[in-house]
C-alpha cells in the first residue's frame, strides 16, 4: 500500500503510531516539533564528509558513512547524553546475513555534529518518544548513529544491500537529509510476523520514519541518478537499544521472547 507521510503528529500521536502499527513517519515540521528544535539542518555539512565504506560485500563502492555511540539517560525526567568512545559497530548474522557477524570500525562522527546543541535535543527527544512505547531496561538507551551518503557514481546504489531486515535493537529512527538528482529509494516497511506492508518515499530533507524494530521489519530500494550527474541519497540512521550495545555473541534484544 503506498503511504503519504503524516502530516501533524505530536509526540504523543506518535507513540500512538509505534503502538498501533509499529512504525511512525514523520513530515520535517513534525520532526522538528517533535524535538523541540528546527536546527537539524545545521548538521547537513557533515555529510559532505563521509569516508568511504570499505567493508561492503557486494563489491559496490556507493557507500560513505561514519559511526559513533552515546547512551541516553532518561531517569529525572532531564535527559542526559553521555558520550561512548569510539566501539565496533557489530550486528549478528541473524540481524544482517550480508554484513553481520563481524566488526566494523568506522571513522567517529564529526565534532560539529555530536557537540551541535540539536544533536542532544534529538537524541533526548526520540529516546523519549520510543519510551513512552516501551520503556528500557534501567531508563536509557544505548543509541548508534550512522551518517550514510549512498551514491551512483557506477551507475546504483544500495541503501539496504541487506534487504528487508531488521536492525537488532528495539527502536529505529531513518531521517532523510538529502536528496540530489536521483530516483528510486522508496521505504518498505513489512510486519515481522505478518503480511502487511507499505511503502512511501522520503523526499522532504529532516522528514522521518520511526521504527519498533520488534515488530517491523524495512528496507529501501535502489537509487539510480535521473541525468548524466552524480546523484545521492543522504541519511541519519540512529539505533536505540535496551540494556547495551550489540555484542559479538548476542543475537536478541533485550525485548525480545
Amino acid at each position: 500500500m503506498q503511504l503519504d507521510l503524516d502530516r501533524d503528529l505530536d509526540d504523543a500521536a506518535a507513540r500512538a503510531r509505534l503502538t498501533t502499527q509499529g512504525f511512525a513517519t514523520l513530515t520535517a515540521p513534525a520532526l522538528a516539533g517533535l524535538i523541540g528544535t528546527a536546527a537539524l539542518p545545521e548538521l547537513a555539512a557533515c555529510w559532505d564528509d563521509l569516508p568511504a565504506d570499505a567493508y561492503l560485500r557486494d563489491g559496490g563502492r556507493y557507500r560513505s558513512r561514519r559511526h559513533g555511540c552515546a547512551i541516553v539517560h532518561l531517569a529525572g525526567g532531564v535527559g542526559r547524553v553521555e558520550p561512548v568512545p569510539p566501539r565496533a559497530h557489530y550486528q549478528s548474522t541473524t540481524y544482517n546475513a550480508l554484513h553481520g557477524g563481524i566488526e566494523r570500525w568506522f571513522e567517529p562522527l564529526a565534532e560539529h555534529m555530536v557537540h551541535h546543541p540539536a544533536w542532544r535535543e534529538l537524541l533526548v527527544h526520540l529516546a523519549r518518544t520510543f519510551a513512552g512505547v516501551r520503556r528500557p531496561v534501567e531508563d536509557r538507551f544505548y543509541v548508534e548513529a550512522h551518517p550514510f551518503r549512498i551514491d551512483t557514481e557506477g551507475g546504483v546504489g544500495r541503501p539496504t544491500p541487506e534487504g528487508a531486515h531488521r536492525d537488532g535493537v528495539d527502536f529505529v529512527a531513518v531521517i532523510l537529509v538529502a536528496r540530489e538528482a536521483i530516483r528510486g529509494g522508496e521505504t518498505r516497511v513489512f510486519e515481522a510476523d505478518g503480511p502487511g506492508g507499505v511503502r512511501f518515499t522520503l523526499r522532504e530533507p529532516w522528514s522521518a520514519i520511526l521504527i519498533d524494530d520488534t515488530r517491523v521489519i524495512h528496507e529501501s530500494t535502489p537509487i539510480v541518478p535521473t541525468d548524466a550527474r552524480r546523484g545521492h541519497r543522504d541519511t541519519l540512521v540512529l539505533t536505540f537499544r535496551s540494556g547495551g550495545f550489540q555484542e559479538p555473541g548476542d543475537q536478541a534484544t533485550a525485548f525480545d521472547g
